[in-house]
């Protein structure tokens, strides 16, 4: 239920920009998926503080998770980023130690100084142990927003009229080494999900594969960009048993009925 509240609102948020918006201008915007792709891990980018640095640096042995966000975005990102803090919160795992957090600004316009308020503010809203060094905020040029948007299949244009991005919304996962895990699309990030995804992430495993010990119980469905329980039959024997409880239970109340008269 709550993912469906949250993708209302976000879509009230979009319906004044959508409602004067050409439908053949959203059209190709998505993630165009490339598992197991690799991160240009030598791009140029800039810290919260202005300190130039290495999309590599950020990549240091454990799951990271990629955000493609702008920080004056005032539909989705902030649904993005706050439900996806959310479900971190919610899962245990510690940033800095268990995964790394990348937000980066697809706005070449944004500066340090936007990257900083905005990380701040959500170390305010979101105070998580070890979110200081494990969250970071980065801006950089159109060349290099350009370069890690191909490499991850992000695809998204500016909208000139109304001064704001149409973009997709979801975060991708990145091994220790640097590549393409999977693909957590739209918002209403569960906990399991985010767990799971790091988990596999952290082993190396791309796209579809999963833990083995969920094999028959979970899996990854890359168009959707959950974790799925696929257990139809098991719900399928689960409901016969449902109504042949129900029908011995009434087989027995109606046979006590019948002895007592």
């Amino acid at each position: 239920m709550r993912p469906v509240l949250l993708l209302l609102l976000a879509l009230l948020l979009a319906r004044p920009a959508l409602a004067s918006t050409d439908p053949s201008d959203v059209l190709g915007i998505a993630y165009d998926q490339k598992p197991g792709a690799t991160l240009p891990l030598d791009l140029r980018l800039a810290d919260e503080a202005g300190e130039p640095v290495r999309l590599g640096d950020f990549i240091r042995g454990r799951p990271t998770l990629l955000a493609l966000v702008y920080f004056h975005c005032p539909n989705l990102c902030g649904v993005v980023l706050g439900d996806l803090l959310t479900g971190l919160q919610a899962t245990g795992v510690v940033p800095g130690q268990d995964y790394d957090l990348l937000a980066v600004s697809i706005d070449p316009s944004e500066t340090p100084a936007d990257a900083s308020a905005a990380k701040n503010q959500h170390l305010m809203e979101f105070p998580t142990p070890g979110a200081a060094e494990g969250w970071h905020f980065l801006t950089g040029s159109e060349t290099a927003l350009a370069s890690l948007e191909q490499a991850v299949g992000y695809r998204a244009r500016f909208d000139p009229s109304f001064k704001q991005f149409i973009h997709p919304a979801g975060v991708v996962v990145v091994t220790p080494d640097g590549r393409v895990a999977r693909y957590l699309l739209g918002v209403g990030y569960r906990a399991n999900d985010l767990k799971l995804g790091l988990l596999d992430a952290s082993t190396g495993a791309v796209a579809t594969m999963t833990r083995a010990i969920l094999l028959t119980c979970w899996h990854y469905d890359p168009t959707t960009g959950r974790y799925s329980l696929a257990i139809l039959n098991l719900l399928r024997l689960a409901a016969v048993l449902t109504v042949a409880t129900i029908g011995g239970v009434l087989y027995l109340a109606f046979r006590r009925e019948g002895r007592a008269r």
